[in-house]
This record gives structure tokens, sequence and C-alpha cells, in this order.
């Protein structure tokens, strides 16, 4: 933050994961969003030559202060639709034949409809991508055990894992056909 505030022209600020970050920290956020300054113990106050954009993204893992919100403009940003998915998948895995990049996306769009603690991202697409291409897997319906295993990917909590079992991975393998 220190190094963004220096800069002579208006620098764009990315904090990530907003909501991971300690009360401590959003206290100086808070201070560079209203001022446009960082007050630092050992050097006093620094204030911005150039006004930051500051761009921050959070999960939910927990609320932010209101003073926080207060001073921020909310987008939320859905998952993809099918295309835009599609076009991720085929620019960030281009080996991983059609058929199949067309299976993992409809897949993983059905599976965001069930009921699961943790509804799996793009990342998580990926990751369900790369190793189902690593195990050799050419379509979805081929193998229920080997779909199963790499449901590990995408599923990040044993709740999950117990919602959806084989027959569940089965069904919606099917559907993704």
């Amino acid at each position: 933050m220190l190094q963004a505030i220096r800069q002579t022209e208006s620098p764009v600020l990315l904090i990530d994961e907003i909501d991971r970050a300690d009360e401590e920290f959003e206290a100086y956020l808070l201070e560079i969003l209203s001022e446009f300054q960082i007050t630092i113990p050992e050097m006093g106050t620094v204030t911005a030559t150039a006004r930051p954009m500051v761009i921050l993204t959070a999960n939910g893992t927990r609320d932010l202060s209101d003073a926080l919100r207060r001073r921020c403009i909310y987008a939320h940003v859905d998952y993809p639709e099918r295309a835009a998915e599609l076009a991720i998948l085929q620019s960030r895995c281009p080996q991983i034949d059609q058929h199949l990049t067309r299976q993992i996306v409809s897949f993983v769009q059905t599976l965001r409809r069930e009921d699961l603690e943790k509804t799996p991202g793009i990342a998580e697409t990926l990751d369900f991508a790369a190793a189902l291409a690593g195990l050799g897997i050419n379509d979805l319906t081929h193998d229920p055990v080997i779909l199963q295993a790499a449901l590990a990917t995408l599923l990040k909590t044993q709740v999950d894992r117990a919602r959806i079992t084989t027959e569940v991975a089965q069904r919606l393998a099917g559907q993704a056909a």
C-alpha cells in the first residue's frame, strides 16, 4: 500500500480476498480510502502523491466492516455463462478434446445447482479438467470410479463429498453427455 500511494501517477491497487485480512489491516485500508494517506508510527503520515484506484475482492469468508463497505462500490461477479466458461476452459486447457470440454462445463454448471456448501468456481473447473486429462479420460461417462475420484478437485468440503455420491455424479455426467 505504501508503494502504491507513493506513485506519481494514479496506480491501481488490487487487494485480493480482503475478507481474509485482519481488522488491523482493514483499519489501514480505511485510512487510505478516506484520507488517501497511511500513518506509520515509525515514519509518520505518508500522503498519497496521486489517488490510487483501489479494487477489493472478497469471497464472503467474513463480513466486512460497515465503514469499509461505505467506501466501496459493490459489484457481484457471478459464474460465467456456458459460452464464456467454455472459452476459458478451451484457452487454459487447449489439449483437452472439445467433447470432453463441453461435458466438463455442463457437468460443473449442473453441479453448481446442487445443494453444496462450497460451489466450485472457475479455478476448480480448471483443476477438474486437468485431473481428467491427466487420467486419460475422454468422456465423463466412461468410468464412474475415476469420475468420483476426480471430484476431489471440485468438492472442497466433506459434506459436499458425501452429498455427491457416485450415483449423483453419474446422473450429472449423463446430463452433461
